[in-house]
């Protein structure tokens, strides 16, 4: 895949009111994203863009982690919002090869379609995995991003919750997924990069990073 593809760390100042009011609702912090594209990007602006985003705890506080095809401007971030930095991936992802090992980490939301005959639901309604059928269901996405998974850990965190602006609710469960793994076909675990896995992209759902490791022993 010939696409830049950029990544961007945002610490937040939490004292600001605009980061808190972004970090309780999914809706608004998708649209606080996107402000730091171009406008004109039409109707689906996240795919052109190729932009995924998630929220991390970090030790120095709370973070919003983008990810894009675009470079963003972050000079449309207030200088109050926070503090941000943006590199390249390019570098990381030239060295992905068939068998080189990887730290990983997604905040997926793993769900599954229920079936016509079903009596868990509706039929054809989303329901959120959890515990041991979430764990299957990485593992499943991760087998089909050319990974063979060498360790996984998850948890479950809370989900991500906005407010539309035609009065709906957004809501989608979400659980972190950490590990290690091996490459195995290196051309679809950059296409899952670059698209992101899973429903929720627009909301904090989806982007998968990935880390040099050292070889399995």
């Amino acid at each position: 895949m010939n696409t830049e593809l950029w990544i961007t760390q945002i610490i937040l100042d939490t004292s600001n009111r605009a980061v808190l009011g972004d970090l309780r609702d999914v809706v608004r912090l998708h649209r606080r994203v996107m402000s730091l594209f171009p406008d004109g990007l039409g109707p689906d602006a996240r795919r052109q863009a190729a932009a995924l985003f998630r929220l991390e705890e970090q030790t120095r506080g709370s973070a919003i982690l983008v990810q894009s095809a675009v470079r963003p401007a972050l000079e449309r971030l207030s200088a109050s919002y926070g503090t941000a930095r943006c590199k390249s991936l390019t570098p990381l992802l030239d060295g992905v090869r068939e068998g080189v090992n990887i730290h990983y980490r997604i905040i997926a939301n793993a769900t599954r379609k229920l079936g016509m005959n079903t009596t868990a639901g509706r039929p054809k309604q989303v329901v959120p995995l959890h515990g041991a059928e979430a764990d299957e269901w990485w593992q499943r996405q991760a087998d089909a991003a050319g990974l063979i998974l060498r360790s996984s850990h998850s948890r479950q965190l809370d989900s991500g919750i906005g407010e539309r602006g035609d009065d709906s609710r957004v809501t989608h469960a979400r659980t972190q997924f950490d590990g290690t793994a091996t490459v195995s076909e290196p051309k679809a675990l950059l296409h899952r990069i670059h698209a992101g896995i899973g429903r929720g992209k627009s909301f904090g759902c989806g982007l998968l990073t990935i880390a040099p490791a050292a070889p399995a022993s």
